[in-house]
């Protein structure tokens, strides 16, 4: 299991009754959180939002006091936006820090240009991280709102000036025109939800589609491929499931790992498992 243990502006603080109590740099958040099964006859305290599920689907955030509309926290040189969504999110997924770290020093040490496409690219923190370790970046997402964000995000980080792509577009249509373009990249990294709409309501499935965008990307890996990452929340894909997609497809010599990914529970040696990961290396 990799740990996101360098953090300095997040800390996971408690969880209990399905519920995590995290601080984001100045506020302090309690969100649900189904990997949480085990209970407590005690409830939170001293926090400043919680989120409250509906029985309808959905919920709502509970202010304790007034937050900012959004604020920032930074890991190591990166900086972030976080906003409260509408559904528990704040736009951030710390745990991904593991991948962070592990593509800026692939990148730092190809010592070459490194072209990178980062796909169901959220707000964009792959993007950051890559254009920081000075690659060069096609950000693709179907939400106009999300890749606001991502754009916010590498701002934030003084990146701008760095070579980066936006595209709003479906993920699959995007790849289909990329191979017909003949572009290639070195890098490739996707975060694909479970289910999910396309910029004109495609619908995606990961269990149906994953392993098709797997086999349509390897097309569009450069003669000297870097690394490929497939990251996944969905509790009915395990790591290894990923691995097999990518043994399967990328036929470039190099090794495949896959693992979880985990935060560190605050003062405890207890961590939070927040996903699963697979990814093909160049061994160069």
């Amino acid at each position: 299991m990799k740990v996101a243990n360098n953090w300095k502006d997040y800390e996971l603080l408690e969880m209990k009754n399905g519920m995590k109590k995290e601080r984001w740099g100045e506020y302090v958040l309690v969100r649900p959180d189904p990997q949480i099964i085990w209970t407590s006859p005690s409830n939170f305290n001293d926090y400043d939002a919680i989120y409250h599920r509906s029985n309808k689907g959905g919920g709502h955030w509970e202010y304790k006091r007034k937050l900012k509309d959004n604020w920032q926290v930074r890991y190591k040189d990166l900086t972030f936006n976080i906003k409260p969504m509408g559904f528990k999110h704040t736009g951030l997924f710390p745990e991904q820090a593991v991948n962070w770290d592990y593509m800026i020093e692939k990148i730092r040490n190809a010592n070459r240009s490194i072209k990178v496409l980062n796909l169901f690219a959220y707000t964009g923190g792959a993007t950051v991280a890559c254009l920081y370790a000075g690659a060069s970046v096609c950000h693709v997402d179907s939400s106009k709102g999300m890749v606001a964000w991502a754009k916010e995000n590498v701002i934030s980080s003084n990146l701008q000036d760095r070579p980066v792509r936006y595209i709003v577009d479906d993920v699959v249509k995007f790849v289909e025109r990329e191979i017909r373009r003949g572009n290639k990249y070195d890098a490739i990294v996707m975060d694909p939800p479970s289910y999910g709409r396309g910029t004109n309501g495609e619908v995606w499935d990961i269990e149906k589609d994953l392993y098709n965008l797997v086999s349509l990307c390897s097309k569009l890996l450069s003669d000297k491929p870097l690394f490929f990452i497939i990251n996944s929340y969905t509790s009915s894909l395990s790591s290894s499931i990923l691995k097999t997609i990518l043994k399967m497809i990328i036929k470039e010599k190099g090794t495949i790992t896959d693992d979880e990914i985990a935060l560190p529970l605050k003062s405890s040696d207890i961590t939070l498992p927040c996903g699963v990961y697979a990814r093909w290396e160049s061994n160069d």
